[in-house]
């Protein structure tokens, strides 16, 4: 019978191992229930917080029994990513630029996490033929932050990410189920305290408390869907393209933190930060050539090219007006020609006034006349003053 020392050794042994293929970070926890998480999780579908990309399932989501028959442990791994853009490209007028949040930035880290679980697993099949795992990284059905805390990873904060008191909420996030019974380790005390910054800062007020987040008011959940945004939210998306750092880059537990040591996920300056009018008329192979990459291209062009126009519209850039028009006239997707009606009126001047009217006339999708007299509203407004 294996005691207790053996599986103590074991879990050195895989934490040896990590180390040795550069996962920053790696804890163990007990496959149990996630009892308070469910209770949290059926709170929040009630109150209609869901973004609608989780797993339905919240059995799934909070008992790793079902995921893995006969499970005993948990090991949660992260992987820490760069927080500073180096050398920048500048945005200036006639040349404004988007950007994708941190996360996006370098190889899609899906791909990278995957990997690094999968040399991990054959290490604990080597070790202990008889293991059993299942791997999961972001879209698998347990929570990725539940698991990780548990394991003593970091807490999660306010801002709903997980804190590492090493690399700050700056970490890809992964984790394996197994049979194996491997002792767990502690999990640390939540650290925020009285902090409130996140709250404070979010731009559209998700962050409804502490630590729970109203994923249909979130900028980073806005920028990946793929219908038009409404309409309160358009100003607050500013010139984001995918996802949103407001909450991170307050965070005093990221302050000064910034790591380089995995290439893959240095980003490139053109990628992460792109000119925004090259991107209205982007092919779907130019789009996967510049970001395919990416973990921002999991929901196509259309979303980023939709968060594009509304960059335009926020830094009402004149000379884009040109190109709006001609989403406006003949772009095949309403949701681009309506969110190119609303910019131009957003935009304003003569040219775009004229367009709008000739788009009023020729218009056939009842949403983007809708679109097109809130353009032509926004118009008169900027004349009124």
């Amino acid at each position: 019978m294996r005691d207790l020392q053996y599986w103590e050794e074991t879990k050195q042994a895989i934490r040896a191992y990590a180390k040795e293929i550069g996962i920053d970070k790696i804890g163990f926890a007990a496959a149990d229930t996630f009892t308070e998480l469910r209770e949290r999780l059926v709170e929040h579908r009630e109150k209609g917080y869901e973004s609608g990309f989780e797993e339905p399932d919240l059995d799934k989501r909070t008992e790793p029994e079902l995921l893995l028959p006969g499970a005993r442990s948990l090991i949660s791994i992260a992987l820490a990513y760069p927080s500073k853009l180096e050398n920048p490209p500048k945005s200036e007028p006639g040349a404004y630029r988007g950007i994708l949040c941190r996360a996006a930035w370098g190889t899609d880290y899906h791909h990278v996490l995957r990997e690094k679980l999968d040399k991990l697993s054959r290490f604990l099949v080597e070790l202990e033929p008889g293991a059993r795992i299942e791997s999961m990284v972001d879209t698998g059905a347990l929570s990725d932050r539940a698991v990780a805390e548990r394991a003593g990873l970091g807490w999660v904060g306010k801002n709903c990410a997980l804190i590492t008191p090493e690399y700050g909420s700056w970490v890809y996030l992964g984790e394996l189920i197994t049979n194996l019974p491997l002792p767990p380790d502690q999990p640390i005390e939540e650290g925020c305290g009285d902090c409130n910054k996140c709250v404070d800062a979010c731009p559209t007020g998700a962050l409804v408390q502490g630590g729970q987040l109203n994923a249909q008011r979130c900028v980073a959940y806005l920028t990946q869907v793929k219908d038009f945004i409404p309409d309160e939210f358009r100003a607050k998306i500013g010139n984001r393209l995918y996802g949103c750092d407001t909450c991170q880059t307050v965070c005093p537990k990221n302050r000064g933190i910034h790591v380089t040591h995995h290439s893959e996920f240095i980003p490139d300056p053109e990628v992460a930060k792109p000119l925004l009018v090259p991107l209205l008329d982007m092919s779907n192979k130019e789009f996967k050539e510049k970001f395919g990459l990416s973990s921002s291209s999991w929901r196509g062009k259309k979303p980023i090219q939709r968060n594009a126009i509304l960059a335009l519209a926020h830094f009402k850039d004149r000379t884009a007006v040109p190109a709006l028009i001609r989403l406006l006239e003949s772009d095949p997707r309403p949701v681009i020609r309506g969110t190119a009606a609303w910019a131009l009126g957003k935009i304003g001047g003569e040219q775009a006034r004229e367009a709008l009217e000739r788009a009023r006339q020729a218009e056939q999708s009842a949403e983007v006349v809708t679109e097109i007299e809130k353009g032509i509203k926004l118009l008169g407004e900027q004349t009124a003053v």
